[in-house]
């Protein structure tokens, strides 16, 4: 339908006029009501890509869950987003290498703590897929 405005742009057009600041579990909580008012009752959206968006166009989130990607201070955030992809094995090596340089990298200048919140999400996954190629 033209005119039909996406999950991303209520999110966004919500957070513009209501002047968000800090968006806790309260206010994901409210636009998830403003996603069914909007644009259906059956409409299921998850708190945490209501999170990512808002992540995602440099707003404060202070939400977090197991799905939730944690927030990244710059520089790292723009290094690492979409670092790892998992399409094969070529890839999935390819994004380990870049991890594993990135990670070197940071630890030498004695700032790798932001690289925790990246390890601990995706890490498992990345770490089986290694394995499975060295086996």
């Amino acid at each position: 339908m033209p005119g039909t405005l996406s999950k991303k742009q209520v999110i966004l057009e919500y957070c513009r006029a209501k002047a968000l600041e800090r968006i806790g579990p309260e206010e994901i909580r409210a636009l998830e009501n403003e996603l069914r008012a909007r644009l259906g009752s059956n409409l299921k959206t998850s708190p945490s890509y209501i999170a990512a968006v808002l992540r995602e166009a440099g707003k404060n989130v202070e939400y977090y869950d197991r799905f939730a990607t944690p927030s990244m201070p710059e520089p790292y955030a723009s290094r690492l987003r979409n670092l790892l992809q998992f399409h094969d094995l070529a890839n999935a090596e390819a994004s380990l290498r870049k991890l594993d340089a990135a990670y070197r990298e940071y630890r030498m200048a004695s700032s790798g703590q932001p690289l925790s919140a990246l390890c601990s999400r995706k890490g498992s996954c990345a770490q089986g897929v290694w394995r499975r190629t060295r086996g």
